[in-house]
């Protein structure tokens, strides 16, 4: 007989399946309600555990100079936070308390504008409401300062003990601050976007390639895992020479102030190749400061005056219709054409009376120039403008600058009656001396350029090549847009002597140098104000020096264009000044000698060595064979200046001494250093400087630690 109580199991047996179906069914039930009723809340759960697709930003590329120095880069910047729930989770309160006060202290070392109380009372207010991402400090911070900070107690923790944390940008710095600051551009903040100058024209480029990650928590720490690398952005390297830069910017501001001009321009460009050396667009501000606010020098659409008349003149002697004796009568200053009065800079005193053709440039003779082309081309006025066309200065460059354009020179246009309906008699004779025609100073340049390079005509060239781990990736190679920019090459050569005579004989005295010949041409023109003419208001000048040095082997070719309100105006004695200045101090540092040949036996044994880039001192010592003893490693061709003293110690020895500088946010101490290192140091904080005399740092008007305030200047007293 079987043992199985069939009445005593299987209501056993019912119990656990009604059990089991009723727990079937709680289960089903729950999974429908999360499933709806809170769907949104744990999708929002998941999605604090995990994240697709989430994009990686690639490194910018950095910006360089022609010699590789670094113009442009991008360099980390932070914003921390306190997670004061982590703090409690992890048990660390206590440790907080503890050390609280130490904490406040070092932010205040750090940010000296806020007090400890301040710090302390902000901190605490954070820890009350228990806040996940409170700032302990409201401004971005460098990647010194934040490792100064990260290494406070509690802050050295994990982030999941001590609740410290930060997020990272990628800030975009100008290693020589304002420097060519239109050419090289500049970023919107925190957007990554450019916004002008070869930034914006090369963003492309610089900017790289997004990679993409998905992000996963395992074990209360999130994971990334890469999809698609991100591709980090290639360095360009420009035509821009540093030096060549801050001579020309000097320049121009110097003059600037001297004579309280509104607008300075100046280009340098090397002849053979069309490359863009410097470029300056100094602009007077509101405080009277100068800045670069727009790029004048490419966007500028100017009648350019007297530096036109070369091409005037150069059209005529290409066509054949003169040659370097014709001459021609000016009169007394003053000669009537058609109805309106030509008069000559001179005009009061009696004017030139009869010219030779290269008199007419050597003295910028209005008269001289307009009558020689009307003279010739009155009845044919096609024909000189095609001849001006002919020497490319209306020729779309192509510069790679937002807000660039090409020179506007209109023609002739005949209606169905065969007469002109947008050409007057007085339009050739002003025309042909700079007026109704509206062209930028870097075509103007250009043309000069040609001239100086026999004829062929280089595209103004900014950037030479893309360079990515060392390795040249693409290169833009100089580009020559006219073999030549006349029929004739003995017309181009009878005007590359008269412009030579323009500096030694003419107008363009002040322009010249003892130690080189340089070729050129004045111009002194009146701006137009648009509907209200020449004379409304106050009269506005443009003054021009527009040549090339040295005039035998042209190297340089350069363009100076100041703009003035009111007399005296002179393009000779303002621009040309400038243009002296600029030619003379490149053909300076172009003198390459051998550092070692500084030495002979009448020399000081041990030279006397200034404070301040410790890294550029060694590297003239060792190269002179001067023993010295330093206290760090580093190389200047490759390092970021190291900052410090030179001690002589003995007759053959050097001790260079690195020694901390204060943070951004203080003034640091220059005294003993030279007015390179000390000007670079403090600028680099924001705060302009105003120097006095020559030498060796012997006073500083704003004290070493002391707090930056917004528009602050410091002037440097050297002896």
């Amino acid at each position: 007989m079987s043992k199985f109580d069939q009445e005593k199991v299987m209501p056993r047996y019912i119990a656990i399946a009604i059990i089991l179906s009723v727990v079937a069914f709680f289960v089903i039930g729950k999974t429908v309600f999360l499933m709806t009723a809170k769907r949104d809340y744990w999708m929002r759960v998941a999605d604090r555990v995990k994240r697709d697709s989430v994009q990686v930003k690639p490194s910018r590329g950095n910006i360089l100079s022609c010699d590789g120095q670094l113009m442009a880069s991008s360099l980390p910047e932070f914003k921390i936070y306190m997670d004061f729930q982590a703090l409690h989770a992890a048990n660390n309160d206590s440790l907080w308390n503890r050390k609280v006060d130490s904490i406040c202290e070092g932010l205040h070392n750090v940010f000296p504008e806020q007090s400890v109380a301040t710090f302390k009372k902000t901190l605490s207010e954070g820890r009350k409401k228990q806040s996940r991402h409170w700032a302990i400090w409201s401004k971005r911070i460098d990647y010194n300062t934040f490792v100064e900070i990260k290494n406070f107690p509690v802050f050295k923790l994990s982030s999941y003990k001590g609740g410290f944390h930060w997020e990272e940008f990628n800030a975009r710095k100008r290693s020589y601050g304002s420097l060519a600051g239109r050419t090289i551009g500049a970023m919107y903040g925190a957007k990554d976007t450019a916004r002008f100058g070869l930034e914006l024209s090369y963003d492309s480029i610089l900017r790289g390639k997004n990679g993409v990650v998905h992000r996963r928590k395992v074990r209360n720490k999130f994971l990334n895992i890469t999809d698609v690398p991100a591709i980090d952005g290639a360095d360009i390297v420009t035509t821009i020479d540093v030096s060549m830069q801050d001579l020309a910017e000097r320049a121009v501001i110097d003059e600037l102030k001297e004579i309280n001009g509104n607008v300075g321009v100046a280009i340098v460009m090397e002849v053979a190749t069309g490359d863009v050396k410097a470029i300056v667009n100094m602009e007077k501000c509101f405080d009277g400061e100068y800045r670069e606010i727009r790029n004048h020098a490419v966007s500028d659409l100017l009648e350019p005056g007297s530096v036109f008349k070369p091409i005037s003149i150069l059209t005529a002697l290409d066509d054949g219709v003169v040659d370097t004796t014709y001459t021609v009568e000016t009169g007394g200053g003053i000669w009537n054409m058609y109805g309106r009065d030509m008069k000559d800079h001179n005009w009061r005193k009696g004017g030139y009376g009869l010219l030779t053709l290269p008199q007419t440039l050597w003295y910028s003779s209005n008269i001289g120039v307009s009558r020689i082309i009307d003279d010739h081309y009155r009845n044919d006025p096609e024909k000189f403008v095609k001849g001006v066309y002919r020497t490319g200065i209306a020729d779309d460059l192509e510069i790679p600058l937002v807000g660039s354009t090409p020179a506007i020179i209109r023609k002739p246009h005949k209606n169905s009656h065969g007469q002109y309906d947008n050409w007057s008699k007085t339009t050739l004779p002003w025309m042909s001396i700079g007026y109704e025609t509206q062209i930028p100073p870097i075509s103007t340049l250009t043309f000069y350029n040609a001239v100086a390079n026999n004829g062929k005509m280089m595209r103004p060239r900014f950037v030479q090549k893309v360079v990515k781990n060392g390795q040249t990736i693409m290169e833009y190679p100089p580009e020559v847009m006219r073999e030549k920019i006349c029929n004739h090459p003995e017309a181009l050569k009878k005007l590359q002597k008269i412009l030579e005579e323009v500096v030694s004989i003419g107008l363009g005295k002040k322009a010249g140098s003892k130690s080189f010949k340089v070729s050129g041409k004045t111009g002194t023109a009146q701006m137009s104000k648009g509907a209200a003419g020449y004379k409304a208001g106050g009269t506005n000048y443009l003054l021009s020096f527009a040549g090339y040095f040295p005039s035998d082997e042209p190297r340089y070719s350069c363009i100076v264009c100041i703009q003035k309100s009111g007399l005296p105006a002179s393009g000779g004695g303002m621009s040309g000044v400038v243009f002296h200045n600029i030619a003379e101090g490149i053909m300076a540092q172009n003198l390459k000698l051998d550092v070692k040949d500084s030495r002979d036996s009448t020399s000081i044994a041990i030279p006397d060595v200034k404070d301040g880039n410790i890294l550029a001192a060694n590297y003239v010592l060792s190269h002179l064979g001067i023993q010295n003893n330093t206290n760090w490693s580093g190389s200047y061709a490759d390092g970021n200046p190291i900052w410090g003293k030179a001690i002589k110690e003995s007759n053959r020895m050097v001790a260079l001494k690195r020694q901390p500088i204060y943070g951004h946010s203080m003034i640091p101490d220059v005294i003993g250093m030279g007015a390179r290192d000390a000007v670079y140091l403090i600028e680099s904080r924001g705060v302009k400087v105003i120097l006095k005399g020559r030498g060796k740092v012997v006073k500083q008007s704003l004290e070493p630690g002391h707090k930056i305030g917004k528009g602050e200047k410091c002037e440097l007293i050297l002896e």
